[in-house]
């Protein structure tokens, strides 16, 4: 299963991604901004979405939303 940043970079376990985009965050009042690097990642079983330590906490990003750094 193939996993594509916004650029459509081959994304893998361990990888290092930024945000291209300010996102809310649902249930909190948080933003995550553009350019945030989380550093990392894991894959998922869908190939849009990553795993990642983000703003504090573990979350699942949307891979359309992020670029490999």
């Amino acid at each position: 299963m193939d996993v594509k940043d916004s650029n459509g970079t081959l994304l893998n376990e361990g990888d290092s991604v930024t945000l291209i985009k300010d996102l809310k965050v649902k249930g909190s009042s948080t933003t995550l901004k553009r350019g945030t690097l989380v550093k990392n990642i894991r894959l998922t079983n869908n190939p849009a979405e990553v795993e990642g330590r983000a703003g504090g906490s573990v979350m699942v990003l949307k891979a359309e939303f992020l670029k490999k750094a």
